[in-house]
C-alpha cells in the first residue's frame, strides 16, 4: 500500500501573494507502508525547490495493519482540529535565496502584470534594501527569519489564513512574538493529522448472514488494534524539537444501521479488555448467551443489508522535546460493513 502525503508551503504574506502563485507546486512524497501495513513506516519531508520555502517539519511512525490494506485518520471528538498554519525559523541565507529567486522569477516571467512586479520588488526592497540590511545576512549568526506555513491540505480553510504576518527576524534566545510559533506542542497537534490507523472491521458471529432475535458476537482482536505513533521533527534555524503522538483504542461503538436493532451493551460502546482486545470472540456452546459486545436485529434485511458502523475512539497522548507532553482530544475512526439479516424458516411436519 501507498499513501501520498502533501508538503507544506509558506503562506504569502501580503506583499508576495501574487508572485507566489508563479512558484512550483507542492512536493508530494509516496509513502511505502509495507504488505499488510504491518510495522510499516511512514516518512515525509518537505522539500525547498529554490523556489518556495516549504515546511522543514518531518514526520515518522509505525501503522498496524487490520484485515484489509485500508487505513484513515483520526476524526477529533469535538470542535478541535489540527492548526492549518504556523510558523516556522529559516536561517538569513535561506530567507535572502528565497526572495532572490521569487523576485528573479517574477519580473522575468513573459506577460506577467505589472503589479505583480511591483509587488515582489516592494518585499524584495523591504527585506534587501528597506527596513531591513540585505536579509540580516551580516547578522546571520544571531538569529533566524520566522516565516509562516500552510498546512497544503487545508489551504482553503479560513484558519489557514489567520498567519498573516509577513516574514520577521528573532534573535537568537528570544521567544517568537505570536501565538502559532512551532513548539513540540504544535508538532505534536500536526502528527495528529498524519496518524494512519488500521480498518475497522470487525468480526461477526454469525460472519456472513445472522438471523431475526438472534444474538449476534462482535470483536476486534488485539493484534489488529495496537497503539499507533506518529514522531514529528524539525531541524531548521537553530531550532531542534520533536514531538510523538501516540493514540491508543479504548472502545468500540456498534450502530447497526436499523432501528430495528438491540445492542449489547445497551449503549453499543465496547469497551477494551485488559488484554487490548474488543469484546469476546464466540466459542461453541455460547449459542444461548449474550454477548459481552455484540447486536441483535429484530427485523429482516430482505433483499438487501444493513450498514453496520463500527467505529473506534482512540485516546491521544503527546511527549515532546525538553519533557513536554500532555493529552490530546480523542479521535475516532470507523468504517461501514453490509449485514445480511434473514428470517428463522420454520418447517411445518
Amino acid at each position: 500500500m501507498h499513501a501520498v502525503m502533501t508538503a507544506r508551503r509558506v503562506l504569502p504574506a501580503a506583499g508576495i501573494a501574487v508572485a507566489c502563485a508563479l512558484t512550483a507546486p507542492p512536493a508530494h512524497a509516496d509513502v511505502d507502508l509495507g504488505s499488510g501495513n504491518e510495522g510499516a513506516k511512514v516518512q515525509q519531508e518537505g522539500s525547498n525547490s529554490g523556489r518556495t520555502l516549504e515546511s522543514r517539519i518531518t514526520f515518522s511512525g509505525t501503522t498496524v495493519g487490520g484485515r484489509g490494506d485500508t487505513s484513515g485518520s483520526l476524526k477529533p471528538v469535538g470542535n478541535w482540529t489540527p492548526p492549518a498554519c504556523w510558523y516556522e525559523p529559516r536561517s538569513a541565507q535561506e530567507f535572502a535565496q528565497y526572495i532572490e529567486d521569487m523576485y528573479e522569477t517574477t519580473v522575468n516571467a513573459p506577460g506577467q502584470h505589472s503589479y505583480a512586479k511591483a509587488s515582489v520588488g516592494e518585499t524584495r526592497k523591504k527585506y534587501k534594501d528597506g527596513e531591513y540590511e540585505n536579509y540580516n545576512l551580516e547578522k546571520k549568526d544571531e538569529g533566524n527569519w520566522w516565516v509562516a506555513v500552510q498546512d497544503e491540505d487545508r489551504w482553503m480553510e479560513p484558519e489557514a489564513q489567520v498567519c498573516d504576518r509577513e516574514p520577521f527576524w528573532v534573535e537568537n534566545g528570544d521567544a517568537p512574538d505570536v501565538e502559532s510559533a512551532i513548539t513540540p506542542q504544535v508538532l505534536a497537534e500536526l502528527a495528529y493529522n498524519r496518524v494512519r490507523l488500521p480498518t475497522t472491521e470487525v468480526t461477526l458471529a454469525p460472519a456472513e448472514t445472522t438471523k431475526v432475535n438472534l444474538p449476534t458476537w462482535a470483536w476486534l482482536d488485539r493484534a489488529d488494534f495496537r497503539e499507533v505513533s506518529v514522531t514529528a521533527f524539525l531541524n531548521a534555524g537553530g531550532v531542534n524539537i520533536q514531538a510523538t503522538t501516540t493514540a491508543k483504542p479504548v472502545s468500540l461503538k456498534l450502530e447497526p444501521g436499523t432501528d430495528d436493532a438491540e445492542t449489547y451493551p445497551a449503549s453499543g460502546e465496547c469497551t477494551i479488555n485488559d488484554d487490548g482486545s474488543i469484546g469476546e470472540p464466540y466459542a461453541k456452546g455460547k449459542a444461548d448467551e449474550v454477548p459481552s459486545c455484540g447486536l441483535r436485529y429484530l427485523r429482516s434485511s430482505g433483499d438487501g443489508t444493513f450498514k453496520l458502523q463500527a467505529t473506534v475512539t482512540w485516546a491521544i497522548t503527546w511527549a515532546g522535546t525538553g519533557g513536554t507532553g500532555g493529552d490530546l482530544p480523542d479521535g475516532t475512526f470507523g468504517d461501514d460493513q453490509a449485514v445480511t439479516v434473514q428470517e428463522i424458516q420454520a418447517v411445518n411436519r
